[in-house]
């Protein structure tokens, strides 16, 4: 089987290829895929070629990690059925071209038990699954341990900064606020207040949860924080993080590193949207062809009105 992938074969260069894939496995599942999703945080990274060193980085490579599409194929040992709707969170099928994170593909194949079944009626915004189960991952983790204490300041008012604000409200929890220093991504909020951060004259957040990106902010969010305050990392961030201590000292704060999401983060979304507390609605801004790719990469990266960017990968050449 071939499929046609997006490939970056360098920083800021991209192509359309047609790539070889392997034989199925026995658990594999054969997928095709109707949406991906364009990251606007680690995918951007890999655009610019600022992306820190991570398993499996290198040119050239499929990105993408927010694939939605249908099963096609099933091994005889996979519990997946022909013609589910499934979310794949990446693949690593392409031969010698590296799959980082694999996703943005015509056709995937992948072991069955990394894609998750979705909802019918979720339609393309079924890309949005592994953002929402990271926003639940960092308040969550994952079914390790007790739940974190949700936040009471977000910073950043994109999709991810979005998400995690709505599971606030989902969860009855309304004192908390957003700081977005651009005008085009302030408006949106429902339930909640979104301020440009000097605006924000309070200084005794008890969990601040940082989806910028931005490694230079450690030190001012660590200044808004009361006594035994956190700050939580839920971006991604290309540079080192560094800070003044004595602050740090001073309110003996915390600092935790929120990872990828788990499947018992995944399923947790997945109840949540099921039952209505949680809404994708709003979140997709912007959709183009997978023939489009190039334009549409760009796009997603510079439009700062384009909250998220998806493939549509139905009907191409």
């Amino acid at each position: 089987m071939n499929t046609l992938a997006v490939v970056i074969d360098r920083p800021e260069h991209l192509s359309l290829s047609h790539l070889r894939l392997p034989v199925m496995e026995d658990e594999d599942v054969v997928v095709e895929v109707e949406w991906s999703g364009i990251s606007t945080g680690t995918e951007r990274l890999i655009w610019t070629g600022t992306m820190p060193m991570f398993p499996g980085m290198g040119y050239p490579l499929v990105p993408g990690y927010e694939a939605v599409g249908r099963v096609m194929a099933v091994g005889p040992a996979s519990s997946n059925w022909v013609g589910q709707r499934v979310f794949v969170p990446g693949a690593r099928c392409f031969g010698e071209v590296k799959g980082l994170f694999g996703g943005s593909a015509s056709r995937l194949v992948v072991p069955g038990n990394k894609v998750v079944p979705v909802e019918e009626k979720l339609g393309e915004q079924a890309v949005l699954l592994a953002l929402a189960a990271t926003a639940y991952h960092s308040v969550a983790g994952g079914g390790q341990g007790a739940s974190h204490t949700p936040p009471d300041l977000i910073v950043g008012h994109g999709v991810l900064g979005r998400l995690l604000a709505r599971m606030n409200v989902a969860a009855g929890i309304t004192d908390f606020t957003v700081w977005e220093t651009n005008p085009a991504r302030a408006d949106g909020a429902v339930g909640y207040t979104v301020v440009h951060p000097d605006d924000d004259k309070r200084r005794d957040y008890k969990a601040i949860y940082d989806v910028s990106g931005d490694s230079a902010l450690l030190d001012s969010l660590i200044g808004r924080l009361g006594y035994g305050g956190e700050v939580v990392l839920a971006g991604f961030y290309s540079k080192p993080l560094s800070l003044n201590f004595a602050p740090a000292f001073m309110r003996e704060a915390r600092i935790r590193v929120a990872a990828e999401w788990k499947r018992p983060d995944m399923l947790a979304v997945n109840a949540l949207l099921h039952a209505g507390r949680l809404s994708l609605d709003g979140l997709l801004t912007h959709s183009e062809p997978a023939d489009n790719a190039g334009n549409a990469y760009q796009q997603a990266f510079t439009d700062a009105g384009c909250l998220k960017m998806v493939l549509d990968w139905r009907h191409h050449a």
